[in-house]
């Protein structure tokens, strides 16, 4: 692995002396679009073997870069996997538990202030920043992302929408254009999709490079696609259920809204200097519909159906295409990554590790480290209490409700989680619920709640 801040040398530096003698291209910082889905299961893609779905322009990437086996969000559900990616820590390290919502009663966490973000590091770096799509990570104005490290904000403040056309939730319009309320028509998913295309066309020639996160939506409840590609579906495949159908609809249709932005990256000659990251925030909603490949469970679960992530990254002429790696990853690692990328210092908070060695072919070891995940939700399933889980090589102790005791499980032999070894295991089960309680300790000291305490 490349040296990194921690290790008191430049990372440009070493950066450049580094592509000078392997891949020149590095030398100058490509612009950036990370693209995150919202609930895509990691059987929900043709090329990650669905097999009533067509994804053809989200396979068209994977074919052209780096496919992750072994992709892990930070946490089964949306805001602090957001959060993980934003500021390459674990979610409980800066404010975000939880979901973060509309009402007070019902909110699980607040971004830390004055935190760097990916925005912000990028920023620093020469970058213009731009976020289309869901936010997610606040909705009072401190929050906002163009106070939190982005030049630009064309999209959604709120998690969910009630109707993916009339733009609200709760009643409320979370719809902006930087600061400015906006009311656009039309799907959400093609607004997104075409602000998008508008911003890469509008960069295109600019002198410095762009950094582009966009977050669609879909595949979130309401399950509500267009007509037109329910139709289509149901057409090509009328014996699946209508559930069914409806999700592989709003699945296929951000597909195509993909394969809109490749068409506009190779338009307007961006294509060949342009990083591009798929992945998703959680695993799949199984009562909607979602598949998660042959995984255990789906969102909001500790297992591995709630966490495992179709992931991949492209860089034209650096990552070498049709290619596949089982090295193990988090949604935090990203953070680090894009930094290096971007040839700029990495934070020295950051708990994500940089994944640039493994795209570019080299050596790297990934799993020497205990990977953390904590929920922490109200309603009556969760009454204010957390959900937990710890991965250390093989092993994996996770508690999945509250009110559950511990489970343990080995994933080489038992990749299912079918078979719970906490009483056969008693010295693994004390050392890595010693190390949880541990994790757990470390989210507690910080505020995540605006109307209990004072924010950070």
């Amino acid at each position: 692995m490349l040296p990194t801040k921690r290790h008191f040398f430049s990372i440009p530096l070493l950066l450049t002396a580094y592509a000078a003698l392997t891949l020149p291209l590095i030398a100058a910082p490509p612009n950036i679009v990370v693209i995150m889905a919202d609930d895509l299961g990691y059987g929900d893609l043709s090329s990650y073997a669905a097999r009533d779905l067509q994804s053809p322009h989200i396979d068209q990437l994977v074919e052209r870069g780096l496919k992750f086996t072994e992709f892990y969000a930070n946490c089964p559900v949306c805001s602090p996997t957001r959060a993980s990616f934003i500021s390459g820590r674990y979610p409980e390290l800066v404010g975000v538990p939880g979901v973060i919502r509309t009402h007070p009663q019902n909110n699980w966490g607040e971004l830390s202030r004055g935190i760097p973000t990916v925005g912000s590091q990028l920023q620093d770096a020469g970058y213009q920043t731009a976020l289309v799509g869901k936010w997610h990570l606040g909705l009072s104005e401190p929050h906002w992302p163009n106070n939190r490290g982005f030049d630009f904000f064309h999209g959604w403040l709120g998690d969910m929408m009630d109707d993916y056309y009339a733009h609200r939730r709760h009643g409320i319009n979370y719809m902006r254009r930087n600061t400015a309320t906006i009311d656009p028509a039309g799907h959400a998913t093609d607004l997104f999709t075409q602000w998008s295309c508008d911003y890469l066309r509008k960069h295109a020639t600019d002198e410095d490079p762009f950094f582009l996160y966009l977050c669609f939506n879909a595949p979130h409840t309401p399950i509500q696609p267009p007509q037109f590609w329910l139709t289509k579906v149901q057409q090509r495949q009328p014996d699946v259920s209508v559930a069914r159908a409806k999700l592989i609809a709003l699945i296929e249709h951000m597909d195509d809204g993909i394969g809109k932005i490749l068409k506009t990256l190779d338009e307007t000659g961006l294509s060949d200097n342009t990083v591009i990251v798929f992945t998703s925030d959680n695993g799949g909603q199984i009562n909607v519909g979602a598949n998660n490949g042959p995984l255990r469970d789906g969102k909001q679960s500790m297992y591995e159906g709630g966490l495992k992530v179709p992931t991949c990254i492209v860089w034209p002429n650096v990552i070498a295409a049709n290619t596949t790696t089982n090295r193990r990853a988090l949604t935090m690692d990203l953070f680090p990554t894009l930094c290096e990328i971007a040839q700029t210092d990495i934070p020295d908070t950051v708990d994500g590790i940089s994944l640039l060695p493994t795209l570019l072919g080299k050596e790297q070891i990934t799993d020497d480290r205990d990977f953390f995940y904590h929920r922490r939700e109200g309603g009556t399933r969760y009454e204010g209490l957390t959900t937990n889980a710890i991965r250390r090589g093989e092993w994996k102790l996770l508690r999945n409700s509250p009110f559950s005791p511990l489970e343990l499980y080995n994933l080489k032999t038992d990749p299912l989680e079918q078979t719970d070894l906490a009483k056969k295991n008693p010295k693994q089960f004390r050392e890595l619920s010693a190390a949880l309680r541990v994790q757990i300790q470390r989210g507690g000291a910080i505020p995540w709640q605006p109307t209990l305490g004072k924010s950070k």
